[in-house]
């Protein structure tokens, strides 16, 4: 029989602040952490970011901790603190030797490979610092995480570019299900913000100059962000049997690939990763109140997605609220969709549809309720969390309000 699995922990960093308390209720007053690019960006197009200004490494890590660690593993490792502490997991707690950990992230250690590449390239080095791959290395903020906190059970890292967090939560899913751990501690984390990075991003020409507007007319496009979030997994029994609190229940998920385009969205591919979600789910596309949409603000993605919601959901898509939180947390890469379910999961908590936020008018193809500028508040008894990635890889997550029967 598969066991049921519920969220009973949250734990997030980003540019709405270094916890889930000041990030949620910055999602519901419609508040943006985008702001003016620093320095990293001074001959760059990039002139705007999410970032997560303010945070001090020293506030959580001692200097030899910092030693080993890039600043996406930092993140990591704080969101993952708040997420367990919230889930109600002490360090020194006996189910740490047998949970699972999977974080997703769509670039690794960047700063690492920065400061790597300056030193050898630029400053005309010939040796670089010796934990250079240890701290770089894709899965670094997995073992970071799984080294700090005292987690002993299966640990590795997902690389799915912008569904990176999104398909991390299916594998924890898929492993409590399976009967694999009764915990597992999911979710994403990047720090994209260096220069040959954001020159990158640049070049793709994708990236707003301004702000983010999701499904606007006048969207400019995407605005980088960075920060991670991490949500402990936990199948309902064990919930159950040791009290904890929980949030919602995580019963469906849906994976596809569009096998076309490397950058240009499928609206067939995403439409697949919704319906596989409703079918694991077992519900019907009426029995969805809330759509968080991946919704970009690029002028592609933001049709396609919209036209992907008409397919799933025919005629009820009108009935639907849909918004796109990177509005106000940006596009976090492989730590958007984990900041995204972390938001999903607190609108069914709470009953608060948070908004899209700088929303103007419709934009064209754009013809969905998109809950403009203001949060609404309304029960929502279930509700969908979509990420679609470059390469074509598409993820969708469908929480309900929590059955303790």
């Amino acid at each position: 029989m598969t066991r049921s699995v519920a969220i009973t922990g949250l734990g997030a960093i980003s540019s709405l602040g270094e916890s889930v308390g000041e990030f949620w209720s910055s999602l519901k007053a419609g508040r943006s952490g985008i702001s003016p690019a620093g320095c990293n960006c001074d001959d760059s197009a990039l002139k705007v970011g999410a970032f997560v200004s303010g945070f001090e490494p020293v506030r959580y890590f001692s200097s030899d901790e910092l030693a080993l660690m890039d600043r996406f593993s930092q993140f990591a490792v704080v969101a993952a603190r708040e997420a367990l502490s919230d889930a109600g997991f002490d360090k020194g707690s006996s189910s740490l030797l047998s949970m699972g950990v999977v974080v997703g992230t769509g670039c690794g250690g960047k700063h690492t490979d920065e400061e790597t590449y300056r030193r050898l390239y630029r400053d005309g080095g010939s040796r670089v610092h010796p934990l250079t791959i240890p701290r770089g290395m894709p899965s670094a903020a997995a073992s970071m995480v799984s080294m700090m906190l005292g987690i002993s059970g299966p640990v590795f890292s997902v690389t799915s570019a912008c569904a990176s967090a999104a398909h991390a939560v299916i594998q924890g899913k898929m492993m409590i299900e399976c009967g694999m751990a009764d915990v597992v501690l999911v979710g994403g984390t990047d720090a994209p913000f260096t220069y040959g990075l954001t020159k990158s991003w640049e070049a793709l020409r994708v990236v707003s100059n301004d702000t983010c507007r999701p499904f606007s007319q006048d969207r400019s496009g995407m605005v980088l962000g960075e920060g991670a979030a991490m949500i402990v997994l936990e199948s309902v029994d064990h919930a159950r049997e040791r009290g904890a609190d929980v949030y919602a229940d995580l019963i469906g998920v849906g994976m596809s690939s569009d096998a076309g385009h490397i950058t240009k969205p499928d609206v067939d591919g995403m439409s697949r990763a919704m319906k596989l979600a409703l079918e694991d789910a077992q519900m019907g596309p009426d029995m969805i109140g809330y759509v968080n949409a991946h919704g970009t603000a690029t002028q592609v993605n933001d049709v396609a997605e919209t036209a992907a919601l008409h397919k799933v959901f025919g005629e009820y898509v009108r009935s639907i609220a849909v918004s796109s939180t990177k509005s106000m947390h940006g596009h976090a890469l492989g730590a958007s969709s984990a900041l995204e379910l972390v938001a999903t999961v607190l609108s069914v908590k709470h009953g608060c549809i948070p908004p899209t936020a700088n929303f103007s008018s419709a934009g064209d193809g754009c013809d969905l309720d998109y809950v403009p500028n203001e949060a609404r508040y309304r029960t929502v008894a279930a509700a969908m969390s979509n990420a679609f990635a470059f390469g074509g890889m598409n993820a969708a997550l469908v929480v309900r309000s929590h059955n303790p029967g």
